[in-house]
């Protein structure tokens, strides 16, 4: 049975149908041994911050960029390095990043240490702020050399297009609605953090940085800069995302289907038979990888968890108790410290897996929206950028609402650790790290159910869902944060421990490249 495809969805096919292949001929090549030994560190200290997969190869480059720029670095001394460093930790397989791409992540890296020196040298910036932004930039810069998804930007054009029509903003400009789609689609879909929507914004107003640009981007960049932290700030942002992010597995199939039929899709995409059969098949394949997706999700989470809780238990919980009672409570301190990895362990058995059904809702939204001039979405998104006012008397009442249902779920939780026999001091820490361990099984929950296509309608159980459980994981969220940000042993392993240990991982690459030359010249 043959269709009829849209003037954008012949657009979009074309685009994934042409070759992106590189054909570079020298490449970079590590010790395999020296990459294993390698790959197990940085799996360990991803697994102690807690990030999606999509960021944790932009993370990394930050990560190294920070260390070797501290040193005084530059483009030359850098790059090189760097890129051994991601192979060695196996971001990149052995052998398929070429020698040529030094050159480019060395100009980049001269010029946004050039960009952040004519910025300092021209306005009164905050030069923490401003170097937190030049980093970002940088190694999103970088990942975009060193992979880059010209099918990302495809999709995510295409996509926007679509939503384009189906969301309004009342009392807002035609620019500003466009801007937030864009910033909703990049998230929802290519799940990128916020050094990657400033790199995204940052194109988007100034253009690719260059030599040619860059005094006029560094004289410009206040206005660009306040001009971003507005778009990414903006009120009706979320009700955006969650509006996209709803639609988006349709358009996630779609991507598998047209990676994995590459260079034959319009013969495909023209039988709707054999496109629908691809689509039920790709949707069962998600379905496999999102149950990875989560294990490995579970596992990081644990693995954060038992550091951080670790470092508390010992070094906090530990000598309180001694100080105050005289000894160290063990049996307290297990429980306090196995309890929050093990609720976090079971959140695997609640994870519902979607079924054929769920498939056939999927085949039923790609189909009109190749098909369709107006796809069949959700109904459009109408919304006003600033919400009407909230009766002061009413917003005080619903807020403590909110604290009453914070204390009710927190009242709980003390009352059996109390007949329990649990220490006040314990009882604090394990609540700060329950409320953690909330907040990331509901983000787990999130990522296994993003497959799933729901009716907007919400049952009693998400409301009392909402009404008990919200505050605490909301709390978890804001824990979470911050907890990140000054977790000790992160600085420990960026600073003290990485430095050294890569140092030594690259001379033992260079004495066993010794040894396999000498080997040589005895044949």
């Amino acid at each position: 049975m043959t269709q009829n495809l849209t003037k954008i969805s012949q657009a979009l096919i074309s685009a994934y149908d042409k070759d992106y292949s590189s054909f570079d001929q020298e490449t970079i090549s590590v010790n395999p041994v020296v990459a294993e030994l390698a790959s197990w560190y940085e799996k360990f200290r991803t697994a102690m911050e807690y990030r999606d997969d999509e960021v944790i190869l932009r993370s990394a480059i930050e990560r190294i960029l920070r260390r070797r720029i501290l040193l005084n670095g530059s483009g030359e001394s850098v790059a090189a390095p760097l890129i051994r460093e991601l192979i060695w930790a196996r971001y990149f397989p052995d052998s398929t990043i070429a020698e040529t791409k030094i050159i480019r992540v060395s100009e980049a890296i001269d010029l946004y240490l050039q960009l952040e020196s004519a910025i300092n040298k021209k306005h009164k910036l905050n030069r923490t702020t401003l170097g937190e932004w030049i980093v970002h930039l940088l190694s999103s810069e970088i990942e975009d050399i060193l992979k880059p998804s010209p099918e990302k930007e495809v999709m995510v054009s295409f996509m926007f297009s679509i939503f384009q029509d189906k969301i309004h903003i009342a009392d807002d400009s035609e620019e500003a609605k466009n801007v937030q789609i864009f910033i909703g689609v990049r998230r929802a879909y290519a799940n990128e953090d916020l050094a990657l929507l400033r790199f995204a914004l940052f194109k988007q107003y100034f253009g690719k940085l260059s030599k040619d640009n860059l005094d006029k981007i560094a004289q410009d960049f206040p206005e660009g800069f306040h001009k971003i932290n507005e778009y990414l700030k903006y009120p009706q942002k979320d009700k955006i995302l969650n509006y996209i992010k709803s639609q988006t597995i349709s358009f996630i199939i779609l991507d598998d289907i047209l990676k994995k039929n590459k260079g034959r899709n319009f013969t495909l995409f023209s039988d709707k038979d054999k496109l629908n059969l691809e689509i039920i098949n790709a949707c069962t394949s998600r379905y496999q990888v999102v149950v990875r997706k989560v294990g490995r999700a579970i596992i990081r989470s644990i693995i954060f968890i038992l550091l951080t809780k670790a470092l508390f238990a010992l070094f906090v919980e530990g000598a309180v108790d001694r100080y105050l009672y005289g000894q160290v409570i063990w049996s307290t301190l297990v429980l306090n410290t196995l309890t929050p990895p093990i609720l976090m362990a079971m959140v695997g058995f609640f994870i519902e897996t979607p079924g054929r059904e769920n498939s056939y809702k999927i085949m039923h939204k790609i189909n009109s929206i190749l098909v369709d001039e107006n796809p069949n979405l959700n109904s459009p998104l109408n919304i006003k950028r600033k919400t009407s006012k909230t009766d002061p008397l009413l917003g005080g009442l619903f807020v403590i609402l909110w604290l009453l249902t914070f204390v009710v779920s927190l009242g709980t939780v003390i009352f059996f650790l109390t007949r329990m026999g649990v220490n006040p001091l314990s009882q604090v820490v394990f609540i700060f790290f329950l409320a953690i361990v909330s907040f990331l099984a509901f983000r787990i929950q999130r990522t296994a159910n993003m497959y799933i296509l729901r009716d907007k309608k919400e049952g009693l159980g998400s409301m009392l869902f909402d009404f008990f459980f919200m505050p605490f994981i909301y709390a978890g969220r804001r824990l979470t944060t911050a907890f990140s940000q000054i977790n000790i042993l992160l600085f420990i392993f960026d600073y003290i421990i990485e430095a050294p240990f890569k140092g030594i991982v690259s001379f033992f690459e260079q004495w066993l490249l010794f040894l396999r030359t000498q080997r040589e010249k005895l044949d």
